[in-house]
């Protein structure tokens, strides 16, 4: 664990102390054998439970994949920001490194933890530089407001996840998830016991978010840099989904009922999320909303606690950060060169971009769940895992399936079929940093496609 978090921490000195023409390809050719390294991790995660144990920090099947995931995105970060901060003195330059660097520490501190208040607190701990980024490289003026939003909703979320775990470690003496599962199981059936269960799982719902307290999360898209949109988009809404899988083996007997509120909340946001995407004029904001609408079908492959739907969920978390951080990626590279992100004023750009055109598709397919992606697998094994529990279901996760199909390829022909409006008239050319970082988003994708057992999870 160390071999990554060191080198992780060191990128820190190393962004202040380099000279300013060697910054990025510094910071770049750091955070990128970080990510090589990382991926050593998937290799011990096979044969038991917990790998690369230490007093306070550990890997185990459930873990290793976001961990990896974290890792991989910083270099994909440092890229995509490179022609967005360009204009910037050279101090925030690094202090905007600084931040993204933080944040995987944090990321990697909370996935990492065996502990479940060093995981609380590091999963407040990334509220942080997220919105120190909205807030001063956002784009817009509604900027602040976006970061208040973020802000409230994460807090106000987790304080009651604070009060539950300090009444279990009062109730079972520890908060180590090493041992937790494996203690006796609580006797839930007061009153009290459901508002301890609702207190559990309200912070990680928020954070995914579930529909009905997903309202900051369109806001803080927009608002955001390219660069905080992606680690939101690909794991910042991941720890929700892990916190979930980690809390909900504690909550057995009443889960039963008192999930069923959630679940229908959740795949009715899956209907939902996708209508208004299909009435959306804002690109980036097209993109969050069917964020809302994937995580949907996560929250409910992770409520009826069936092996199928834990793996689904996990699977579709992975599949869904890679995917949904290059359609931000490209998103920025849009706005770019026409500094616009209403789709009406930027279309037809296969004309002027045909290299970009082809990744724009490949992503957009990726969104819609194609075969053979990972993408189509996670879906599969939640709607059939939801369908086993009650048939009733494959109404709504059709429903979305279909809705989501459709506003992908709308997504698609908005930006780049059509007449190229006549007052875009001078476009830069696709860069071939821009092309390093789509092909470093899709191929990990297409990888997996040949060793899916590496994000299963614990259904091994």
């Amino acid at each position: 664990m160390l071999k990554i978090l060191l080198p992780t921490l060191m990128l820190v000195p190393a962004t202040w102390l380099t000279p300013a023409k060697w910054l990025w390809p510094t910071a770049l050719g750091h955070s990128m054998l970080i990510a090589l390294i990382s991926l050593s991790w998937l290799k011990h995660a096979m044969e038991t439970g917990w790998s690369t144990l230490s007093l306070f920090m550990a890997t185990d099947t459930l873990s290793t994949p976001l961990l990896v995931l974290t890792c991989w995105l910083l270099p994909l970060m440092i890229l995509a920001s490179q022609n967005h901060t360009a204009t910037e003195p050279i101090n925030r330059q690094r202090m905007y490194i600084t931040l993204l660097t933080s944040l995987q520490i944090f990321l990697i501190l909370a996935f990492g933890a065996t502990e479940l208040i060093m995981f609380y607190v590091m999963f407040e701990a990334t509220l942080i530089p997220t919105l120190i980024l909205i807030t001063r490289w956002g784009n817009q003026t509604e900027r602040l407001n976006a970061g208040v939003y973020f802000l409230f909703y994460t807090l106000a979320g987790s304080l009651p996840l604070l009060v539950a775990l300090l009444l279990l470690q009062n109730h079972t003496g520890t908060l180590s998830l090493l041992t937790l599962p494996l203690s006796h199981p609580l006797n839930l059936s007061s009153y009290t016991d459901k508002l301890w269960w609702a207190g559990c799982l309200l912070a990680f719902l928020v954070k995914m978010p579930l529909y009905g307290v997903h309202l900051w999360l369109p806001k803080a898209h927009v608002e955001a840099p390219v660069a905080g949109s992606m680690v939101l988009a690909a794991v910042l809404l991941k720890l929700g989904g892990y916190g979930m899988m980690r809390m909900i083996v504690m909550l057995d007997p009443l889960t039963k009922e008192l999930s069923y509120p959630f679940l229908i909340f959740a795949l009715w946001g899956v209907i939902m999320t996708s209508s208004i995407c299909l009435r959306q004029t804002d690109l980036k904001s097209l993109i969050a909303y069917s964020s809302v609408s994937h995580m949907g079908l996560v929250v409910g492959g992770i409520l009826i606690q069936t092996p199928w739907g834990f793996t689904g969920a996990l699977i579709l978390m992975i599949a869904h950060g890679l995917t949904s951080s290059a359609l931000f990626c490209l998103a920025n590279t849009n706005y770019e060169r026409t500094h616009s992100r209403t789709m009406l004023l930027a279309r037809g750009l296969q004309i002027m971009l045909p290299l970009m055109s082809a990744w724009w598709f490949f992503a957009s397919l990726a969104n819609l769940a194609l075969p053979p992606l990972p993408n189509l697998m996670g879906e599969l094994m939640i709607i059939s895992s939801l369908f086993n529990w009650s048939w009733w279901t494959i109404v709504l996760t059709g429903g979305g399936t279909l809705i989501t199909a459709s506003y992908s390829l709308y997504m698609f022909l908005m930006t780049q079929r059509g007449p190229l409006p006549t007052h875009i008239i001078g476009l830069d050319p696709s860069h071939s940093r821009e092309h390093l970082l789509m092909a470093l988003h899709l191929l990990p994708l297409l990888l997996l496609i040949l060793k899916p057992e590496l994000i299963w999870g614990w259904t091994i």
